[in-house]
């Protein structure tokens, strides 16, 4: 296999912190349908970002979220609905590239597990068109 013929690297990303949502269940067959097609990579990490602040100081989770980010050819995301909104963990970790980058231009795939679930992805769609504007 020549360079040009690699898998892809995906980052798969839960919205939710509770191990067995939903959310989970579908980046596990998501991750199971794409095997030998794509190197997947599931972020745990969510819940182990501190609070976004524009501070200038590099918290070593901050570090492990955009390089992860940086590596990947492209992001699936699936996300619960929170009282219409996204849930803040993720939001929180979104917030984290706002100044560095990572997810300007990179291609994404987006679920949104909920009942209804609209809102949501309405509001992380206006989060990433805010993010590709870089």
């Amino acid at each position: 296999m020549n360079a040009t013929d690699r898998l892809p690297n995906i980052l798969a990303i839960s919205g939710s912190l509770r191990p067995n949502s939903s959310n989970n269940k579908v980046i596990d067959t998501a991750t199971a349908m794409l095997a030998g097609k794509a190197n997947v990579t599931l972020y745990d990490g969510l819940g182990k970002l501190p609070h976004f602040d524009d501070s200038k100081e590099e918290y070593a989770e901050v570090a492990r979220w955009r390089q992860l980010l940086r590596q990947a050819d492209g992001v699936l995301i699936c996300s619960p609905e929170y009282a219409f909104g996204v849930p803040g963990s993720l939001k929180n970790a979104l917030d984290w590239t706002v100044s560095s980058g990572e997810l300007v231009y990179k291609p994404l795939a987006l679920i949104t597990a909920a009942t209804g679930g609209d809102k949501a992805h309405a509001a992380l769609l206006n989060t990433f068109r805010a993010l590709s504007q870089m």
